[in-house]
């Protein structure tokens, strides 16, 4: 019962998740469709074309807060049969949707600063249109604020994203006082190309953006703080010693699913190791909202000193090899005359199955009557 009580307050904890998420975007929108509609009114009075930039780049946030919300829905849709993994990874859709229209913006906005450059207008400032860009800044500086707070503490990109962007608005909004601030006592005009220069920004940031996006999609290695706290929770049951080739797969920001290896006495019986599984999968499940889908275990020899003796020369052996990140599964059998292990390989090795087969052959040369089993492996945490 304690274990149902443990789930419901998982799914009650994303429930809240989804909900923050979406009045935070509700203020976005709010806030980035009332400066945009101020500084449209104010661009179009002093032909400043700096402010319209920023202006339509306002919108772009209020309609990125909209896909937002849309994303989170439908990232919280149950798991079906079409996709038994679920939808969460629908927010890093809508995070890419954010970052392309923001590329958008910026391109559309610098073709048409780089025109009014060539065809400059003198813009013509009101104490009314400074005032309104000097609480833009400030706006922007709360909205980033905000956004960048809540995306952190529920690990929402798409918030992130949105915040990183309201913090370069207030720079770009700052930037246009300094511009009129110029004018006013220069009678100079950098409106166009500070409107260039703005747009520049912009592309920079939506291409960092998609960049980071597209890296989650493709699949990026497992953070090692997460991948030390879930082997040390794994470790920390009696009986396992040691945990390792702990792999993650990302469904979505608070959704993964995984496997790991553990070492376990080599007398354990079935019965045994079932017990221990279970108790692993709903442990790591309930401490750190990971399903362990499969645990793989591999026996311990370390009563035979022979045994000891022996498995302390292979580690030698296959620790002299350049590359070699890890070894783990190291078991010897004395009846079947069997060496069998995993050693992880680093994908900086320029032929990984190659060096496996040296080491391989290195690990026979030295003991010519076991056969030698080997898998290569990766360290998926990159630590």
């Amino acid at each position: 019962m304690k274990r149902f009580e443990d789930f419901k307050k998982l799914d009650q904890l994303e429930k809240e998740r989804e909900n923050k998420i979406i009045k935070t975007s509700i203020f976005g929108i709010i806030g980035n469709a009332v400066l945009a509609i101020f500084k449209i009114f104010i661009g179009m009075k002093s032909n400043s074309i700096a402010i319209l930039v920023d202006a339509v780049n306002n919108l772009s946030d209020a309609g990125s807060s909209v896909i937002t919300i849309v994303g989170t829905k439908l990232a919280g849709k149950e798991a079906d049969n079409k996709h038994p993994f679920g939808y969460g990874r629908i927010e890093y859709l809508s995070a890419m949707v954010i970052s392309v229209i923001i590329l958008y913006v910026g391109i559309t906005s610098l073709v048409e600063a780089v025109k009014k450059i060539f065809n400059p207008i003198e813009p013509s400032y009101s104490l009314m249109s400074i005032i309104i860009v000097s609480l833009s800044v400030r706006v922007k500086l709360v909205i980033a604020h905000y956004f960048l707070k809540v995306g952190e503490e529920v690990k929402s990109d798409s918030l992130i994203n949105s915040g990183q962007d309201s913090k370069l608005d207030s720079i770009v909004s700052l930037s246009i006082l300094l511009a009129a601030g110029i004018f006013v006592m220069f009678n100079i005009s950098l409106e166009a190309y500070l409107g260039a220069i703005i747009s520049i920004i912009i592309i920079k940031s939506a291409i960092d953006m998609l960049s980071k996006t597209i890296s989650q999609l493709l699949g990026e290695k497992i953070d090692p703080e997460l991948a030390q706290v879930v082997i040390k929770t794994v470790e920390n049951f009696p009986g396992v010693e040691g945990a390792s080739a702990l792999v993650l797969n990302n469904y979505g920001p608070n959704d993964w699913n995984g496997s790991i290896d553990i070492g376990v006495p080599e007398t354990y019986t079935a019965e045994e190791f079932d017990e221990i599984i279970r108790d692993i999968q709903l442990e790591v499940y309930y401490k750190h909202n990971i399903i362990l889908t499969a645990v793989g275990a591999y026996p311990i020899n370390k009563s035979n000193r022979k045994i000891i003796n022996i498995k302390d020369e292979i580690r030698e052996i296959i620790f002299s090899h350049e590359h070699i990140d890890g070894l783990h599964g190291l078991y010897v059998d004395e009846i079947d005359k069997e060496i069998r292990f995993d050693v992880i390989i680093s994908l900086d090795a320029k032929d990984r199955l190659e060096l496996l087969e040296e080491v391989v052959s290195d690990v026979k040369y030295h003991f010519p009557a076991y056969t030698i089993e080997a898998f290569p492996n990766i360290d998926y945490a990159g630590r």
